[in-house]
């Protein structure tokens, strides 16, 4: 795949991260057949041919505000394309998006490269901090559609996806138990001059009491227990929804997951594996609700994002970093992230360089942690562009920490990911807390 991209720092940097994103978006989708682009198999997911086209749209919208002149390509592109932006105009309903032929793929990769062709020479002549903002912002956007592309060709083809995966390192070590982390107030959020969401501003202060935490994330072996000991079948474990949910969708164990012959398997790219050969890796395909009564189950809570950020990014001296080993960039050998290339999550204790001075392994990389957070704007939020995370502040749970199809470049310990509490068909996992 392509390698680790940089964070821009003046225009030409810009530029190359424009073009590495870009590129990355096509080399995902680069094995699949031209059946494969146009397929909606549930009204969660989106063909792959719209993210392609729904990516280069955000990137139109920019020119049509900016660059003097400039030609709308096609008015039915805007409506296909369009996602969720009622400020932009009509739009399919997502659940419809797989039930058009037209835009064909051909034309949506020509739509793509006459934008690609037009961004870039506007960017050569536009020197204007607003311009490179909102490009920064685009970029950011279709890297997390590059995260989205890697949910919904798994669940389109899964293990029929022709990928060459990265071997998984070898655990370093054990990794048992929970540690201790002191409470009192913290500064929740990100504060800088770098790039971040608006809904991780402005930073504030939080009081948290003592807490504990596990080290590790809750691993299959973990999760297998609780299905073993009737977990899915025993109501007192679940929130009340959370049970109307199993029983509605007839859940047995997490998405994936298949029992043959009285044995449970995984299915992932690298095929359909008994879950005896996975045990030892992070538990993936979680809804909320899934997390939840495990934890209650096993006498624990999910945490808060206050302890989960205590957890991450404070060191033993109060110092809050921005990752867990530090204020240095993410790498290959402190996380599993999308440049390590192995379509799929790895073994605990596998990045000793990542782990914080608490013991904590794997909180950033490898599956998005669920949170008990409900996802709501911090005291003093301001939207930084409309309809863009200001819109969603309801009805929906934070998760932290980025996965294993999150690209380096695009994770921050302080990053908010949000899901309703009932999906999973994200790299959902967690990791439980307990009061002290």
């Amino acid at each position: 795949m392509v390698s680790t991209l940089r964070v821009p720092t003046d225009t030409k940097a810009l530029i190359d991260l424009y073009k590495g994103v870009r590129q990355r978006t096509m080399e995902i989708v680069a094995p699949l057949e031209i059946e494969d682009y146009v397929i909606q198999t549930a009204e969660f997911m989106s063909p792959p041919r719209w993210h392609i086209g729904h990516t280069s749209w955000f990137f139109e919208t920019v020119l049509q505000a900016h660059k003097p002149g400039f030609q709308v390509y096609s008015e039915d592109f805007l409506f296909y394309f369009n996602s969720y932006y009622e400020g932009f105009g009509a739009r399919i309903e997502r659940p419809k998006r797989g039930t058009k032929s037209r835009p064909t793929v051909k034309a949506t990769v020509a739509y793509r490269k006459h934008i690609d062709e037009q961004m870039l020479a506007f960017l050569e002549s536009a020197d204007n901090p607003t311009i490179a903002s909102l490009v920064r912002l685009g970029l950011e956007h279709e890297m997390q559609h590059q995260e989205l592309l890697v949910y919904d060709i798994k669940h389109l083809l899964c293990d029929q996806f022709a990928v060459v995966m990265n071997p998984k390192p070898a655990p370093i070590t054990k990794v048992e138990g929970m540690v201790e982390i002191d409470g009192g107030l913290i500064a929740l959020g990100f504060k800088g001059t770098e790039f971040a969401f608006d809904n991780e501003k402005p930073q504030h202060q939080v009081l948290i009491n003592d807490f504990a935490l596990d080290k590790a994330p809750v691993s299959n072996r973990d999760f297998l227990a609780f299905i073993q000991d009737g977990g899915y079948k025993n109501f007192r474990w679940w929130f009340s929804e959370g049970w109307e949910t199993v029983n509605r969708e007839h859940w047995l164990a997490p998405l994936y997951w298949e029992i043959h012959d009285g044995e449970w398997l995984i299915r992932d790219f690298d095929g359909l594996r008994p879950v005896a050969e996975r045990l030892n890796e992070p538990v993936c395909h979680v809804s909320f609700f899934e997390a939840s009564a495990y934890a209650k189950w096993l006498g624990k809570r999910l945490p808060t994002e206050a302890e989960w950020e205590k957890a991450a990014c404070y060191d033993s001296k109060g110092e809050k970093r921005r990752f867990t080993w530090g204020d240095e960039a993410p790498t290959s050998d402190r996380a599993n992230f999308f440049e390590n290339g192995l379509w799929s999550v790895s073994t605990i204790g596998a990045y000793p360089a990542g782990v914080n001075e608490h013991g904590c392994h794997q909180l950033i990389g490898d599956v998005w942690e669920w949170t008990t957070s409900d996802y709501v704007p911090y005291p003093g939020f301001k939207s930084e562009f409309d309809e863009y995370n200001d819109k969603w502040f309801v009805n929906q749970k934070v998760l932290r920490g980025g996965s294993f199809a999150t690209p380096q470049v695009h994770i921050r310990a302080t990053y908010r990911n949000f899901f309703h509490a009932h999906e999973r068909w994200m790299t959902s996992g967690f990791r439980c807390a307990k009061d002290l």
